[in-house]
């Protein structure tokens, strides 16, 4: 991992890409807070961001910590760019930090494919089998439901079966955990800013 700290190349990319309108912060559950005129400004500069920024400069920012993460892989939805899903899918199964998670989901959600499908599986595959581990285990399994709801499939059924790997998941844990069906539908929502994002984008890409 890259240390914002201490290396230039990172801070410069921050500074052009992370920090401007509080991105990292708001991009996310932050967006419904936003008056309808402040959210139309955030993603179309957002939009811009993701118009400018480099492959190799979005590498470097997922090599970075939660922050650069978190952004880059907005900045990869937007402009569809599913060159990244791999990387994403291993960042996502890693669980490397905290925070960034619900961002490659978003991302893996606008891809949109039996392939992000397979990544959201198997990290659930893995993290369902830990009641001990507190990650991304909701909106993981909400977006494989989103997913299941676009692309016409049941990826999610074996994971919701009575008695499967999601209920015993709940059953071994100490606190309540958030439930997948409103987790679906956050997902849903972050999809929507994404869209109206992206058509900003496509305007860019356009030259119009």
């Amino acid at each position: 991992m890259r240390d914002v700290q201490s290396d230039p190349e990172l801070q410069e990319l921050v500074r052009r890409f992370v920090r401007p309108d509080r991105r990292y912060l708001r991009l996310g559950g932050s967006l419904h807070r936003l008056s309808a005129v402040e959210r139309s400004t955030f993603l179309r500069n957002l939009a811009q961001a993701a118009y400018e920024i480099t492959p190799s400069e979005l590498g470097i920012l997922f090599e970075g910590g939660w922050r650069e993460r978190k952004t880059a892989a907005w900045l990869v939805a937007v402009a569809h760019k599913t060159e990244f899903r791999d990387l994403i899918g291993r960042l996502l199964l890693a669980s490397g930090g905290p925070y960034a998670g619900a961002a490659y989901c978003v991302a893996l959600a606008k891809f949109g494919t039996a392939a992000d499908a397979e990544l959201l599986s198997a990290y659930l595959d893995h993290y369902l089998s830990r009641p001990d581990l507190d990650y991304d285990q909701p909106i993981v399994l909400g977006t494989l439901l989103h997913l299941d709801g676009v692309l016409g499939a049941e990826s999610a059924s074996r994971f919701m079966a009575p008695g499967g790997p999601w209920d015993r998941w709940l059953e071994a844990r100490v606190v309540a955990a958030l439930d997948p069906q409103n987790c679906r539908q956050a997902v849903q929502q972050l999809c929507a800013f994404v869209d109206e994002s992206a058509e900003a984008f496509a305007s860019l890409d356009c030259g119009t």
